[in-house]
């Protein structure tokens, strides 16, 4: 074993003895023969960000090589809506790095997501999933920096009511068992995760739980480590793919929906990034103040936050929980630790820290200096988000702020270091977010010049988005269901299982 195998969930990285970016065809057919695999399933993402499957029965060595080697055909117009039937046949391709076990088959399986090429053998102009590539490879080209970003998944498992520990309502932060029902769901559900190649930094309760009638609603969060973005997109996408699953195994309902009912904690996806450089994090200082570097992309998270929202809050509900005074943002602002912000800038390890020591004085002296885990988090995307464009439109965010000539004036202008909605004067100095999809439409239509740039976006996918927001005219439709709880519990079914 070496360092980046050792202790690794991954059995096709412990058994190949080296990570997964270095996975080659050889080495998947190596594992396949010599753990008796008998089928092998294609995944790719939908044009509704869910995981699709193509399952293969594997007749011989011969075949699995041809597979993985040519990919295969899929029908494109039934994946997305963009695509006409007449010429909709589009190849998929599996990336090798991407392999895990099928943590759900009873027959030996292979999971592998897979890439878009159209009749030419050409990358899909206006596949999500390449347009997150081409958003980080023109970041990187003109900036000489990665990105990465890490997501933090909330979702809310529904159950029949358990009568035993009842948990005080909308207070079940980091809550323990037997007050939390449901932590045991959770870790199964994060050692698959880990185990498909997920780095998960921690799970744990979130503060929503509520009870309707019968059922009991509790609701859970898993939180990523920083990667790669667009390793961080395959993350969550296969991630969402195993909770639901797991639910469905356990005869209960996970949900990713932004607000299921009103008055109780809504579920976000809250993406935190940094701007790496041969290995270091360049949002500090030495000092460990924030530097400029992660002040310009501050500034061009906010800038840009109007159309991100046409990524990252794809349904009607998404601005039921952007609503003033909770924890989801509705004001374009940043902060250090403030929840109430838009971005908000966590506590980073910076710095040289003596906490270890004070806590276990018969160590040695732990030194911290070199720590440094500073992110910045963006707060309004939430489980509607179709992951792919959403990192893109980060990535195109980033580079954004760092080319904008005022970003830091700007940065400057939109720092709060108070609860903004306890100073009104200074609320009134703030821009918001799109209250509505029409609203986000709108906003998308206004700053689409931003995503076309270095032909990174592609102008019939951006317009296919803004024609997708505006066709649900809700404008007015926090007021119209204000007094309707009824009508409101229609529309939370209907998006229920978004994302």
């Amino acid at each position: 074993m070496n360092k980046y195998t050792e202790m690794n969930p991954n059995p096709l990285v412990q058994y190949l003895n080296k990570p997964s970016s270095e996975f080659t065809k050889n080495d998947i057919i190596r594992y396949a023969e010599d753990h008796d695999i008998a089928m092998v399933n294609f995944r790719y993402c939908g044009w509704d960000g869910r995981l699709k499957t193509l399952n293969f029965v594997i007749n011989s060595k011969q075949h699995l090589d041809s597979i993985l080697s040519y990919g295969e055909r899929v029908d494109g117009s039934s994946l997305f809506s963009f695509i006409e039937a007449g010429s909709s046949d589009l190849y998929v391709l599996p990336r090798y790095k991407t392999a895990f076990r099928n943590p759900f088959s009873e027959v030996p399986t292979l999971d592998i997501l897979c890439s878009y090429y159209n009749k030419d053998g050409e990358p899909l102009a206006s596949s999500p999933e390449y347009i997150l590539k081409k958003a980080h490879q023109t970041l990187t080209e003109r900036t000489g920096y990665t990105l990465d970003a890490m997501g933090e998944l909330e979702y809310y498992i529904i159950s029949k009511k358990d009568e035993l520990f009842e948990a005080t309502d909308q207070r079940g932060y980091h809550e323990a068992e037997p007050f939390s029902k449901w932590g045991a769901f959770r870790r199964e559900a994060m050692l698959a995760i880990a185990e498909a190649g997920g780095l998960i930094k921690y799970g744990h309760s979130e503060v929503g739980n509520f009870t309707v009638d019968d059922l009991e609603y509790e609701q859970n969060e898993i939180e990523f480590a920083p990667t790669n973005i667009e390793d961080a997109a395959d993350q969550l996408l296969i991630a969402k793919w195993i909770l639901r699953t797991l639910a469905h195994k356990y005869g209960v309902t996970v949900t990713f929906a932004p607000k299921i009912t009103t008055g109780k904690a809504g579920s976000g996806m809250h993406v935190h990034s940094r701007l790496m450089k041969k290995g270091q994090n360049m949002m500090t200082k030495k000092s460990g103040e924030l530097s400029e570097i992660a002040k310009r992309v501050i500034a061009g998270y906010l800038d840009l936050s109007p159309s991100l929202t046409a990524f990252g809050n794809l349904n009607p509900m998404s601005y039921f929980r952007l609503v003033p005074h909770q924890e989801a943002p509705t004001n374009i602002c940043w902060g250090d630790r403030n929840r109430s912000v838009l971005v908000r800038v966590p506590l980073g390890w910076n710095g040289k820290l003596t906490m270890a020591n004070d806590a276990n004085p018969q160590e040695p002296a732990i030194d911290t200096r070199e720590l440094n885990r500073q992110t910045v988090e963006l707060r309004s995307p939430d489980g509607s988000a179709d992951v792919y464009m959403l990192m893109a439109g980060i990535a195109v965010a980033a580079l954004h702020g760092l080319e904008m000539k005022d970003a830091l004036k700007y940065a400057e202008k939109t720092y709060v270091d108070v609860n903004i909605f306890n100073d009104k004067k200074r609320l009134s100095e703030l821009n918001h977010l799109p209250a509505s999809c029409w609203e986000s439409g709108i906003a998308l239509e206004n700053q689409k010049s931003h995503y076309l740039k270095y032909g990174i976006f592609t102008e019939g996918t951006l317009d296919g988005i803004i024609k997708y927001h505006k066709q649900f005219n809700d404008q007015n439709l926090r007021e119209e269901l204000k007094d309707k709880p009824e009508e409101l519990l229609k529309m939370v079914k209907k998006y229920f299982h978004c994302g």
